[in-house]
């Protein structure tokens, strides 16, 4: 016969005793008052070897077959740390006549603890099955491992939780039991399912304070601001509930996203004043509100009031100062951080990115990686984006090879928009499209991207073709949509093709065109020379017309010689900005055409009288991670000497060669100020990444000239190659690229021995809204006289000529090492008659052609090299 149940047996001597044993961290129960000695022995135990002599003790006296007893050994070993699982599931299954619910609960919350959701749902399917007893904590339990489940990644979905829900249903928890229906709404807000959660919330009987934050909380995550709000005032008018410490943060967290610093303040002040529990979540919420608001003052009043302040109290006031502009403040804020994480990092990164930066942001991201630090989506989506900027192309690769591809990492939207942003930008337009169709979830900023990436680079018909696809995935496309699609008319001269999307937008879609858009359509109509049209495009808008409309207009009037619309457009933008010098030069140009030097002269001394100077170009190298800038006529760099003896070199052997240009090479050098950017061999690294150059402004003459020292540089008259002047679709990354951004080219492979081949060269028509060309190879056997006569047919004009053959690329001598064709490294022989100063290893040596047009290309600098060899 079974001995009595132990709790009811008194225990004077034992009672005082127990009374004073403290609580391990295993047994919640507060409440809970024991009296039996061996009982109270195991409220207070706290090791697992004293837990195994009590079972074994109350084993032998028959109180463990008592359930209370073997509940309270079931909690020890599925509850204490690190748990006893196996030890518990024997206690579970020995238990007479059978566990009850709170032994189930238990068994389910230790799975929890132990992130074994799997199994703790499968004791719920038992319980369903065998239809053990159950009660609102076991359905609570359950939807908890649900949504663990659906989290993990090799667990479940949300229809786990659905399941759940329906068997509460039937067993009438539902509508009685607060505890489950706040778990469900949980459930369903955590999981998108905010329709769901919304339906479960209003279904409620009774709510209580945490129904409304879960809900709250809900729609602050997803974004839905104004549900958030809402919801919050009517909790407070209509529900009648007074906000805890976590609605307050739910609350503050959708005025930040709204940006309603009024209502901000006015929570501040219910914080403040209203008795709130202050704790270090909201007031870092509040400080987060503050910043995005654009309030910095309020933000550092509550930062400095913080008597505890965590690493995101240092990151929102850091992320504050960003959103404001204030970057020093954020780099000073950041030194400052006593501790930093991931997210830290993230941030300052992107306030780099965003705020023109990308030199920083790429520095900042090493100096992370250096101190071991894992990068999450944010920080790949900035400094992606910083790649983009600066078009370091390697880099940018780099990143999604090393920590995508390897780390198997899937693309969400915003990295998969980043990726595709930065190899478009980069020249990669191939690369792009790859990702674009590889993206399993795309939004509409994906699209935007793309046609974007194909308009730059001259790929109408594929732009067009991805719009028509849009449509037909029921996406609808937005302003940036048309704005892509237009800038991709007007690069091809799609008049009618135009003509019919700027209708579209305002017609089918309810799109009101935006300065932008008439700045497109004004710059295909002067492209194609429909001046007139386009004039009365620009003084019928809406709206005024800005820089960027009547500038495109000037200029389609300098490459129609139309001095009259010229003149009209000048003055409208000199009423804009009397000192943008760009007007004065286009206009002194369209006079030029003319033969109107009198008009030429006047117009410089206008810009004497009114202190207008044209701003110097600025180009940048980055060798290894190491930025270095220069400006026009620029002696500051420490080997600016042996900068200028390789450009005289360069002069030396053009003229060298014979030909009769008669000044033409001098003017084209030697005036234009030529910055000449070099990374000695005692500074350069033993392995250098490929660098990458920017100029501002474009000039057709400097790209002639770096054509020609190609040309000269290639010794053996029988592979020199004349360049002729021909449109090209830019759509995979070449040797040579001319940009007035940066881009970052593509390390040329090794050919066999040091034989530099012909490469191809050419230059597209127009160059394309960022100012992308390709360099193709002229005519087999056209000499460079030939060469210059078929430039000047061509000077100021969109020819179309026929490519030239493929050719392999020049290899680069100039690096230690490099990789083969097929893939096998290989290192070039340096020949002793390479010298640059006094050295006898070539270092990094790049020419910035002029400020107006900037050359950039790996092998640009493998051909500079190369006059080297004719000493």
């Amino acid at each position: 016969m079974a001995p009595t149940p132990p709790v009811p047996l008194p225990n004077p001597a034992g009672s005082a005793a127990a009374a004073v044993l403290p609580r391990p961290a295993w047994n919640t129960n507060r409440n809970l008052v024991v009296t039996h000695p061996l009982l109270s022995l195991l409220e207070s135990c706290a090791s697992f070897r004293r837990l195994l002599q009590l079972h074994a003790l109350l084993t032998v006296t028959g109180l463990a077959a008592h359930r209370f007893p073997a509940s309270r050994l079931l909690a020890f070993c599925a509850l204490s740390t690190p748990p006893r699982l196996a030890h518990a599931a024997a206690i579970l299954a020995r238990a007479s006549p059978g566990p009850n619910a709170y032994m189930l609960g238990t068994m389910m919350r230790g799975f929890l603890r132990a992130r074994l959701p799997a199994r703790a749902l499968g004791l719920f399917r038992r319980v369903v099955r065998d239809r053990l007893p159950a009660d609102a904590r076991t359905f609570v339990f359950a939807v908890k491992a649900a949504a663990a489940a659906a989290e993990s990644e090799h667990g479940g979905t949300p229809s786990g939780g659905e399941a759940i829900h329906c068997a509460a249903l039937k067993c009438g928890f539902v509508g009685e039991s607060v505890l489950v229906g706040n778990a469900l709404v949980h459930f369903y807000a955590n999981h998108k399912s905010l329709d769901d959660a919304g339906k479960m919330f209003d279904e409620m009987p009774e709510r209580d304070v945490v129904s409304w934050t879960t809900l709250v909380d809900g729609y602050a995550r997803a974004g839905l601001a104004d549900e958030a709000w809402r919801l919050f005032c009517r909790m407070v008018v209509v529900g009648g509930m007074r906000p805890n410490a976590v609605t307050l943060v739910a609350a503050v967290s959708a005025i930040g996203q709204m940006g309603l610093l009024a209502f901000g303040i006015m929570l501040h002040k219910y914080v403040t004043e209203g008795g709130v529990a202050r704790s270090v979540n909201l007031d870092n919420a509040l400080v987060d509100m503050f910043g995005k608001c654009g309030c910095v003052r309020y933000a550092r009043e509550v930062f400095d009031g913080m008597e505890v302040k965590d690493v995101y109290s240092w990151t929102s006031m850091v992320n504050a100062y960003a959103k404001c502009g204030d970057l020093e403040s954020a780099e000073q804020l950041f030194e400052d951080m006593p501790r930093r994480n991931v997210v830290s990092w993230s941030c300052m990164i992107a306030a780099y990115s965003q705020l023109n930066q990308p030199e920083e942001a790429v520095w900042l991201f090493r100096e992370m990686i250096a101190a071991g630090v894992d990068p999450i989506d944010a920080t790949l989506v900035s400094v992606l984006s910083a790649c983009a900027q600066l078009g370091c192309l390697d880099l940018g690769r780099w990143i999604y090879e090393n920590y995508i591809v390897s780390n198997k990492i899937g693309l969400t939207v915003n990295l998969g928009n980043a990726l595709i942003d930065m190899f478009a930008k980069c020249g990669d337009v191939g690369e792009a499209s790859k990702l674009f169709d590889e993206m399993a979830e795309r939004n509409v900023v994906s699209w935007n991207t793309m046609i974007m990436a194909h308009a730059v680079h001259g790929q109408s018909e594929e732009a067009i073709r991805l719009f028509e696809q849009l449509k037909g995935e029921n996406i609808v496309p937005d302003q940036i949509t048309f704005l892509g699609l237009l800038a991709s008319c007007s690069h091809s001269g799609l008049v009618s093709e135009g003509r019919r999307y700027f209708k579209e937008m305002e017609m089918f879609y309810r799109i009101e065109p935006r300065v932008e858009h008439y700045a497109c359509m004004i710059d295909l109509l002067g492209k194609v020379g429909l001046l007139e049209e386009a004039f009365e495009v620009a003084r019928g808008m809406p709206m005024e017309a800005d820089e960027a409309g009547w500038g495109a207009l000037l200029n389609a009037c300098r490459m129609h010689g139309n001095v009259e619309i010229g003149a009209c457009v000048a003055d409208k933008l000199v009423e804009l900005d009397p000192s943008d010098s760009g007007i004065y030069v286009l206009m002194s140009q369209i006079y030029a055409s003319k033969n109107k030097w009198d008009q030429v002269k006047m117009l410089r001394m206008t810009m004497r009288d009114r202190g207008v100077k044209k701003n110097p170009g600025c180009s940048s190298i980055e060798v290894e991670g190491k930025f270095h800038d220069f400006l026009v006529a620029d002696v500051s760099h420490a080997c600016s000497e042996e900068i200028y003896s390789a450009l005289k070199n360069i002069y030396f052997h053009l003229k060298q060669e014979d030909m009769s240009w008669q000044g033409t090479i001098g003017n084209l050098i030697e005036p234009r100020s030529t910055v000449m950017a070099c990374v000695p061999p005692a500074a350069a690294p033993k392995s250098s990444a490929p660098p990458f150059l920017n100029g501002e402004d474009e000039s057709k003459d400097d790209t002639f000239t770096a054509q020609l020292i190609a040309s000269v540089s290639l010794k053996p008259a029988e592979q020199r190659r004349a360049v002729l002047l021909r449109g090209a679709v830019y759509s995979d990354p070449k040797p040579w690229r001319c940009c007035t951004r940066r881009p970052l080219l593509q390390a040329a492979t090794v050919s066999s021995g040091l034989t530099a081949s012909s490469l191809r060269c050419g230059m597209a028509g127009g160059g394309g809204a960022n100012g992308c060309t390709n360099l193709q190879l002229g005519q087999d056997g056209e000499d460079l006289q030939s060469m210059t006569r078929r430039w000047q047919l061509t000077q100021g004009t969109a020819t179309m000529l026929p490519p030239g053959p493929e050719l392999t690329m020049v290899p680069p001598f100039f690096v230690s090492s490099a990789t083969t064709a097929t893939g096998v490294a290989a290192a070039p022989v340096l020949p002793p008659s390479i010298m640059v100063g006094t050295t006898t290893t070539v270092g990094w040596v790049v020419e910035m052609l002029s400020s107006r047009f900037t050359l950039c290309s790996l092998g640009l600098i493998q051909l500079f090299f190369k006059v080297f060899l004719f000493r």
